[in-house]
């Protein structure tokens, strides 16, 4: 990657306005050549199978949320078919678990749409590099769905006791109620609770509630 080289972009945006903003403003980036247009998952795909003059595109710029396939589903099937595009998901949306599927179908960042043009061209330039850019809100999200999704599969992981720990945990107990409940010592709780923060990746006891609660152990 030098600085006379020229990229080519497909942008997929199920809303013309949006595609034809996006259009205008790469335009004026002299790196950035936009070769394709779609508005949808479906027809992007179309576009790419049928081909382009001067061969595929080197990014595409991509809703997540669009009328159809989605943008996470047509990632997938992009990189399945096109594996050297290097895919950009743009959204209004910050959810915890579509910031993890994106990464997970192959897309390089997840932007979204309220970042400055500049971070945008950011995001771009670090994807041609193979390397995702993302804003703090972003790098957040990824981990608390990383974190959420790993929660998901702690059940086999706790012993007998572990789980009678993170119950009391649960009903808001300190860690000497909890010893005189289970009749252990203050210090073979703190361990039973390092190790739910550990098995469960989590950082404090409000999380550890919080999954309880979510799993369905606590009766209400």
């Amino acid at each position: 990657m030098t600085g006379t080289d020229v990229y080519r972009v497909m942008i997929v945006d199920d809303h013309d306005m949006v595609r034809m903003g996006l259009k205008t403003y790469l335009m004026l980036e002299p790196k950035f050549q936009v070769v394709a247009e779609a508005g949808s998952g479906e027809e992007a795909l179309r576009v790419l199978e049928k081909g382009l003059d001067g061969g595929l595109p080197d990014l595409m710029l991509m809703d997540l949320i669009m009328t159809g396939i989605d943008g996470v589903e047509t990632t997938r099937r992009v990189m399945e078919l096109f594996p050297s595009i290097r895919i950009v998901l743009l959204t209004s949306f910050l959810e915890d678990e579509k910031v993890v599927a994106a990464m997970e179908a192959g897309a390089i960042s997840y932007v979204l749409k309220t970042v400055s043009s500049e971070e945008l061209v950011y995001s771009l330039t670090g994807a041609l590099r193979g390397m995702p850019v993302m804003t703090t809100d972003v790098s957040q999200a990824l981990t608390r769905g990383l974190r959420q999704r790993s929660a998901q599969g702690v059940d086999e992981g706790l012993t007998e006791r572990e789980k009678e720990v993170l119950l009391l945990i649960a009903e808001g107990r300190a860690n000497k109620e909890i010893a005189e409940e289970l009749h252990i010592s203050i210090k073979t709780v703190k361990t039973h609770v390092s190790n739910l923060l550990m098995k469960c990746e989590m950082e404090d006891r409000t999380q550890l509630a919080v999954l309880a609660h979510r799993k369905g152990w606590v009766k209400s």
